[in-house]
């Protein structure tokens, strides 16, 4: 076993007091910045964290662990037993009969509506975060950790990331600042298919944002249609659906999130792990969606999320 899975073992035997219990990872349950596997322990099924390479330099786990309490009182959080917010190692109860929305289809109206539930229900928390969620300040983060691994960004990022500040700067002219998820892909949400209860979990990049960016990542991770597009919509905002400048903040933050993510990629890419093509199809869609919405901004959201 490498260190983090040596550190894991010792935290899984001193939590349930257990020496003879064995690290396996045998059985997992997905994951990008982090890896979960599900072990069964004493009678009951629990999700493992190990955290990814680099992660320790790039989440905020302190501010992490608040949020993650902030969001099991909300109701909507699995459970947690156990979080180390020097090592990132997370223990939570295993939600019985859970899917992902991936795997329930994303773009299905009860998918939809549970997703709109579950952020209205964060985005309206009494309980403010502790931490600012700054996309700028991330890309920039990367930035400097993807040249200390001598790695290189594309020729083209300087102009092409200026042009995309600039774009935000003429169009958008503010920002709200409440409680969000920040990585609302489809597989954080999770069904309790018995109980027919919806779940947000995983934290990490929690913080206060603008709403629009949970919104247009789940759009964009999903690879939502136009249809799918407009019933999440109205099931967020609403009969009235999304203003033009809500859209206009979705559109951008799909630019951004595929800015941000694509440089992350190289970061793990230069950590020794596979991320290339995810980064490069990022970037390539990035690089498309900013050239376009340079032209003409009535570009269509669901014409925006394809590869």
């Amino acid at each position: 076993m490498d260190t983090m899975e040596i550190r894991v073992q010792k935290v899984l035997r001193e939590v349930f007091k257990d020496k003879s219990i064995l690290y396996d990872k045998s059985r997992f349950a997905g994951g990008l910045t982090n890896y979960n596997y599900l072990m069964h322990i004493q009678g009951k099924d629990y999700v493992i964290r190990e955290p990814g390479l680099m992660t320790e330099r790039m989440i905020n786990r302190p501010a992490e662990q608040v949020n993650n309490i902030i969001a099991s009182e909300l109701g909507i959080n699995s459970v947690c037993i156990y979080f180390d917010e020097q090592s990132g190692i997370k223990i939570s109860e295993c939600i019985p009969s859970a899917r992902t929305f991936t795997a329930l289809d994303p773009g299905a109206p009860a998918c939809l509506r549970a997703v709109a539930a579950l952020l209205k229900t964060t985005h309206a928390s009494p309980r403010s975060f502790p931490n600012v969620f700054d996309w700028e300040a991330e890309l920039l983060k990367y930035e400097r950790i993807a040249q200390d691994c001598n790695g290189q960004l594309f020729s083209d990022y300087p102009f092409l990331k200026e042009t995309l500040f600039q774009l935000i700067r003429d169009n958008i002219p503010s920002f709200e600042k409440i409680p969000c998820h920040n990585d609302t892909v489809p597989e954080n949400f999770l069904m309790d298919t018995s109980h027919k209860r919806p779940y947000l979990i995983d934290w990490e990049y929690s913080g206060m944002n603008d709403p629009a960016w949970d919104i247009a990542m789940y759009i964009c991770e999903s690879r939502l249609s136009s249809r799918a597009i407009s019933e999440f919509f109205s099931y967020y905002y609403g009969s009235r659906g999304a203003n033009q400048e809500e859209l206009l903040k979705i559109k951008c933050f799909i630019m951004a999130q595929d800015l941000l993510w694509s440089v992350w990629a190289l970061v793990r890419h230069y950590s020794g792990e596979d991320f290339l093509d995810y980064c490069y199809n990022r970037y390539s869609r990035f690089r498309r969606n900013l050239k376009n919405m340079a032209k003409n901004t009535s570009l269509s959201v669901a014409d925006m999320v394809k590869w």
